[in-house]
């Protein structure tokens, strides 16, 4: 009998999913009518086309920076992305968008009444205890009104689909809606990688959508300012885990991105603190949470938000959009009363429904929910960070007790939903298409009489085809949304914003905060610190390799100076003939040790930190060598599996070069405005000093003239300036000419006085140089510098005393050197780089353990 070979499955034929109800199929046999073109389009594909989109959406978000960071350390990780979209016809979206709409509407009252006349409280709608035992209402901010027809002016809702094909909202999102920003990068990829498929499906544009959001905003600041108004995105910094959204955000809509350091209340308004001065604010779009916006009168202890800032939100001098205090809509006890509330504010039933809700406060609910408890998902009604929603039926016998136990303890702050499967949708999943559960996530923004909705949102697949949370932080992955229109749509952007006339009385120019212009300047410091340990490093690897037998004198000084020069002491610096003679270990440590200062590795991290800080400056082509940079870290670990022996200098290069690529990015493509400038003054502060140190710790110790020559060769070579130190005569003193070339060249562009003749020209460009009479003292210390170059003696500088075998007049001359340049860098910071100041909390309360 003939051996047949089994049948291969398909892996572009896509199964119904079992259970839950499918995106694809819905309540037929074939795939429905507007799923079928992107299906027909994955097969004309095939595997290997739809693995190289992948791959390349993959390089496209890495390029982009755009990250999820997880974790109390903030690790980031690059976004994850399916290649197949969610797709939802025009017609079946128009009633979600209806719903949304409404919701929104309803919400917006809500918050007006609970901050307001609490008419639902005085009608018996709502239990008082509902508002007034959750940790999302703020006393605080009773009364506080946005000007406009609106109070609420972004919403989010997560939704799922049930078995009868409904969708239905499970959570609300009100303080700082996160996820549009990301919604945005999804489509942009999408639209790159799959064109043909994304164009020909009509989908529709979400451009509109962030039109209006910053039509919106400046509409708000109308009302109280008639100058153009200043609009800044409020961010808890770059370890916030969708820190990429704020600086996406930021840099499509045009506002400066600031921490709450960035920001000052005085004299009854809010300022951003900027290198020409304050300027003053007018609306905060923020990504901080309710109660750390204010230490003053909110969470005492809290570092992100700006002290008193509540107090000029009061007055009515600053606009927070969504307004201090909407957290308490988050509550999803409040589902439980939606219908009700519905009736009182709205006067009908609503279009969108929330999932079936039950609010332990009430103890009929608590009842039935110890009774049913392996059918619902159980929650807290104040969201807290590493708290997750508990699912009945995945709950041991142990765990059930536990939550039956918190359930009697703590009545009010528990709800349980019941259990909804979610739809399931493609997702591309090890080479083949795979059905997996999904939550939408959209947006709505307030408009002009209503709101208006992103056509679409943000969609999340688990990774398996069992996950219940479908968040980020449990390994969900995010799917562009395609609504589909019936006829192509005009394409809309940002520069085709209202063509309402702007106000009179002069604009405000572009400015951004004194931390941006501080980190850009470390940025600069911290690369030309990587990269001088790197090149010294890479020739003492050569020359401990070197098949010419090093002098034992010589290649110690060389070894003392890797730790002079990375400031890794005591390192080298140690008399212990063990270390010296066998220099591996100490060598690995100051290129991979992370949690030692001056390490390779360590200045690298520092440079990416701070990179992270400003990521809204850069470019993309400045993001994706900072990416390649940030993977060099990973990379330099393969040096210890090999050892010394196996060229390690070799795995320095790619660190090398990547560095010396953004240098020309930095040189050749960055505007000269005064990011560029601080970021250069960095950059030739730091280079500077490294030559000055280098040089004081390899040539003031005179050594026999062919030892001598060697280090003296090995410090040309890390400075890369060897082949001009050959070019030139050879006639006199070699020592004579290298200093020459080191020091006092002003064409050479790694020379000592070659940095200090930019750093007085940066400085001669800087604002607020008003000092009084004479010199600044930064340009006072950058002129000693360059003035003590160019009267130096060369000869003398070379001449050792009898004695103690050292140049001394050199020692002396690279001390003062030294000394000046960091007396300029400290000048330099003390003028124009803010410190952050730090609030000292003068009482803890157990609430605020709980928070």
């Amino acid at each position: 009998m003939e051996n047949v070979a089994p049948q291969m499955a398909d892996p572009l034929e896509y199964s119904p999913g079992s259970g839950g109800y499918d995106e694809v199929y819905g309540d037929q046999q074939n795939p429905r009518e507007h799923w079928r073109y992107l299906l027909e389009g994955f097969r004309s594909l095939g595997p290997q086309g739809i693995r190289e989109r992948q791959m390349k959406a993959e390089r496209i978000l890495r390029d982009d920076g755009a990250s999820y960071n997880s974790g109390a350390l903030g690790i980031s990780s690059t976004w994850p992305l399916d290649p197949v979209p969610l797709v939802l016809e025009s017609e079946e979206w128009g009633a979600i968008e209806a719903g949304l709409l409404e919701r929104a509407e309803l919400l917006d009252l809500l918050l007006k009444d609970l901050y307001g006349e609490r008419t639902l409280i005085r009608h018996g709608v709502i239990p008082p205890e509902l508002l007034f035992s959750h940790g999302g209402f703020l006393r605080a901010c009773q009364g506080i009104s946005v000007p406009g027809e609106h109070q609420l002016l972004l919403y989010a809702a997560d939704m799922i689909r049930g078995l009868d094909g409904r969708m239905r909202v499970v959570g609300d999102r009100t303080q700082a809606p996160s996820g549009a920003g990301y919604a945005l990068e999804n489509r942009t990829v999408m639209s790159r990688v799959l064109p043909s498929l994304f164009r020909d499906s009509h989908v529709h544009r979400l451009s509109l959508f962030f039109q209006s959001l910053r039509v919106q905003l400046n509409q708000v600041a109308g009302h109280i300012t008639s100058d153009m108004p200043r609009i800044v995105i409020l961010t808890p910094g770059s370890l916030n885990e969708t820190y990429f959204e704020h600086g996406y955000l930021a840099n499509y809509l045009g506002f400066p991105l600031v921490q709450g350091s960035d920001l000052l209340v005085s004299n009854g308004y809010l300022w951003m603190k900027s290198l020409g001065g304050l300027e003053r604010v007018d609306v905060v779009l923020r990504r901080v949470d309710d109660y750390y916006c204010d230490p003053v009168e909110l969470k005492a202890d809290s570092h992100l938000g700006v002290p008193g800032l509540l107090e000029v939100v009061r007055s009515g001098r600053v606009v927070v959009a969504n307004p201090l205090g909407s957290g308490v809509l988050e509550n999803p006890a409040l589902m439980r009363f939606m219908p009700q509330i519905a009736q009182h504010l709205l006067g009908r039933e609503l279009r969108l429904d929330s999932v079936e809700t039950y609010w332990c406060g009430i103890p009929q609910d608590m009842a039935y929910v110890v009774e049913n408890i392996d059918r619902l998902v159980i929650k807290p009604t104040f969201r807290k960070k590493g708290v997750q929603s508990l699912f009945g039926h995945r709950l041991s016998a142990a765990q059930r007790a536990q939550v039956l136990d918190q359930i009697r303890r703590y009545p009010m702050h528990v709800v349980a939903q019941e259990y909804m499967q979610p739809s399931v949708t493609p997702s591309w999943r090890q080479g083949e298409l795979c059905a997996r559960p999904t939550l939408l996530r959209s947006f709505a923004v307030a408009s002009q009489g209503s709101y208006s909705v992103m056509p679409g949102g943000l969609t999340r697949v688990g990774e398996a085809a069992d996950a219940l949370n479908l968040s980020n932080s449990d390994g969900a992955i995010s799917k562009d949304t395609w609504i589909l229109a019936s006829e192509p749509e005009k394409k809309i952007s940002l520069r085709d914003v209202d063509q309402q006339p702007r106000p009179q009385g002069g604009g405000r120019s572009a400015v951004f905060p004194c931390r941006v212009v501080e980190n850009l300047f470390w940025m600069g410091r911290y690369a030309e610190r990587t990269e001088a340990a790197s090149r010294l490093l890479r020739t003492v690897f050569v020359q401990l390799n070197s098949t010419y037998e090093m002098p034992e004198d010589s290649r110690n000084l060389l070894l003392r100076s890797v730790t002079e020069l990375t400031t890794t002491y005591p390192g080298f610096t140690l008399v212990d003939a063990e270390l010296l003679a066998e220099p591996e270990s100490e060598l690995m440590a100051v290129v991979l040790d992370a949690e030692r200062n001056g390490s390779v590795t360590a200045n690298l991290n520092a440079f990416v930190r701070c990179a992270d800080q400003v990521r809204e400056m850069l470019s993309a082509d400045t993001q994706r060598l900072i990416n390649d940079l940030r993977d060099e870290v990973g990379d330099l670990k393969e040096l210890l599996q090999h050892g010394l022996a196996s060229a390690p200098e070799e795995a320095l290069d790619p660190l090398v070069t990547s560095l010396l690529a953004l240098s020309g990015l930095w040189h050749e493509s960055m505007v000269r405005g005064l990011g560029w400038r601080f970021m250069d003054m960095g950059r030739r502060v730091e280079k500077a000093l490294q030559t000055v140190r280098l040089l004081r710790a390899a040539l003031v110790q005179e050594l026999p003239e062919q030892e001598q020559g060697r280090v003296l060769e090995a410090v040309l070579v890390s400075l890369e300036t060897l082949m001009t130190y050959r070019r030139r005569s050879r006639s006199g003193n070699d020592m004579v000419r290298g200093l020459e070339l080191l020091l006092c060249d002003a064409g050479n562009p790694r020379s000592v006085f070659y940095q200090l003749r930019q750093l007085q020209q940066h400085l001669a460009e800087l604002p607020a140089a008003a000092h009084g009479v004479g010199l600044a003292a930064e340009d006072r210390y950058v002129l000693e510098a360059a003035t003590a170059i160019q009267l130096v003696d060369l000869e003398q500088l070379t001449t050792a005393d009898e004695e103690s075998g050292q140049r001394v007049a050199l020692d002396q001359l690279l001390a003062r050197l030294q000394h000046l340049l960091e007396e300029t860098s400290g000048q330099v910071s003390g003028k124009y780089f803010d410190q952050i100041k730090v609030h000292q909390q003068l009482v803890n309360t157990a609430w605020d353990d709980e928070l």
